[in-house]
């Protein structure tokens, strides 16, 4: 069973589940001209983590209960952490997946319409992995079996992993963290990103005090 932090299963009538469907339909919009299939979440630097898994755990929650098959692809080969939310097996994953080709090795997360490919045995150069032409034809593989593909990357000014990646994909999710994000490290991601010609579809704020106005509905 998913661990508490998936609070789009657990209270799913919460303000903070209601924030994530939001945050879906903000992204289902962003693709009305430009369909979002593949997309990558990241953070500006490492003081984000394990919340932009946390993030993308429940967003993946929210499109695959939205009627949307969804792969969730941990793509973090530095400190994955899918597996352990999910509470998945990561013997095998990603890594093996882009080396051997075949059938991804997919594990049910529990809900309907809603896959895990954790990232299994990591790499000692992950950013050779993820910029390989193998890794072009999982991404190709993994589009055919979903209606969207989600992925988890390292954050983007402390490897290069996250470049990589989202110069493959649809568009890139940036995540900040509120009086943690530091003001120039958001800069700096966004010029990284934007100098590969990466679509940034939006950014979602992290730990933002509750709005007492709305709470209450």
């Amino acid at each position: 069973m998913p661990k508490d932090s998936i609070i789009t299963l657990t209270d799913p009538r919460s303000p903070a589940a209601e924030a994530y469907r939001t945050l879906r339909t903000n992204l289902t919009l962003s693709g009305l001209e430009k369909p979002l299939t593949t997309l990558l979440v990241t953070s500006a630097s490492a003081d984000a983590p394990p919340q932009k898994s946390v993030v993308l755990a429940n967003l993946a929650v929210t499109f695959a209960q939205g009627g949307r098959k969804t792969i969730l692809v941990d793509c973090d080969l530095h400190r994955p952490a899918q597996h352990t939310l999910w509470d998945a097996p990561n013997e095998r994953g990603l890594c093996d997946f882009v080396r051997q080709g075949g059938d991804p090795p997919l594990v049910h997360a529990g809900v309907d319409d809603l896959w895990l490919l954790p990232s299994g045995p990591l790499p000692p150069i992950p950013a050779d992995l993820l910029g390989s032409r193998k890794m072009d034809a999982a991404i190709a593989d993994l589009k055919t079996r979903a209606d969207i593909v989600l992925f988890d990357a390292p954050p983007v000014i402390s490897v290069t992993d996250a470049a990589l990646l989202a110069s493959k994909l649809d568009g890139v999710l940036l995540l900040l963290t509120v009086a943690q994000t530091r003001r120039d490290h958001a800069a700096q991601a966004k010029e990284l990103l934007e100098k590969i010609n990466v679509r940034i579809v939006g950014t979602v704020l992290i730990n933002a005090p509750m709005d007492s106005s709305v709470k209450g509905y």
